[in-house]
């Protein structure tokens, strides 16, 4: 698989030289879906800046089909990686259509341009919300809103997909229908990285596993490779039992009690 960003030696500090991010190594390859996994505070939303190239680094480089990030204009970059972030607030009476036209605004002033309404609908058709088109995001549910947001990174049309999060505000059908969407979008082509605290879903749906803690990888590679119960327990600090699902055969973890 082609490696679309790839992250060498990441080190991010804050404060007094305090080590939020160390040494971090990552490839996100097209075609598949790479987990980011850990405990709170273990990096991983400042790993997510940093492939996305909002975050500067003290030391090592992203780079993009092996252009340094920080080269492309951000119009370009725009063209090349849409992002979700965690938290998408939006205080203005926008609709949920005007949201989700916001990601074609890299594309503006270009024959892609001719696709916009054909793109916003499909887009809005995907994460269900075409039914809200005309309400204000401001009168949105939480996991409505999250599912917008979505739909607006899908419009921007990219090859790579950063999300932090997207299923946090969602019920267990939103929950499931967003992850296969994902998945359906890496099977497409797309390069994925997503930040998750679910570890049953990163082993439903995840190609790989990054898994960090306290700022530095610990383990990356196939999720069921990474999430060993005794990783997970060492990590964590939660004993845990992964086994296969009677059906699937999809590694399960459960929290022992």
């Amino acid at each position: 698989m082609t490696v679309r960003l790839r992250g060498e030696d990441l080190t991010v500090r804050v404060g007094e030289g305090r080590s939020i991010l160390e040494n971090a190594t990552i490839d996100i390859h097209a075609g598949e879906v790479h987990a980011l996994v850990g405990p709170n505070g273990a990096g991983k939303t400042t790993l997510f800046g940093v492939l996305a190239g909002d975050v500067a680094t003290e030391s090592g480089e992203v780079s993009l089909d092996g252009q340094p990030i920080g080269e492309l204009r951000p119009r370009i970059l725009a063209r090349q990686r849409a992002v979700l972030l965690q938290e998408n607030t939006v205080t203005f009476p926008f609709s949920a259509e005007q949201v989700v036209r916001m990601g074609r605004t890299p594309w503006a002033r270009t024959p892609a341009a001719d696709e916009d309404d054909l793109v916003v609908a499909s887009a809005m058709d995907l994460t269900e919300v075409t039914a809200l088109h005309t309400r204000s995001v401001t009168s949105l549910s939480g996991g409505e809103r999250a599912r917008v947001a979505l739909a607006r990174v899908i419009a921007q049309s990219t090859g790579i997909l950063l999300l932090d999060e997207p299923t946090a505000a969602l019920d267990l059908k939103h929950h499931e229908d967003v992850m296969r969407l994902i998945r359906a979008r890496a099977d497409a082509g797309i390069a994925v990285a997503i930040v998750l605290h679910d570890l049953n879903a990163a082993l439903a749906h995840a190609d790989r596993v990054t898994l960090l803690s306290e700022g530095r990888v610990v383990a990356s590679g196939p999720a069921a490779e990474v999430l060993t119960a005794a990783r997970i327990q060492e990590v964590y600090g939660q004993p845990v039992d992964v086994f296969p699902h009677p059906v699937t055969g999809v590694p399960l973890v459960v929290a022992r009690r």
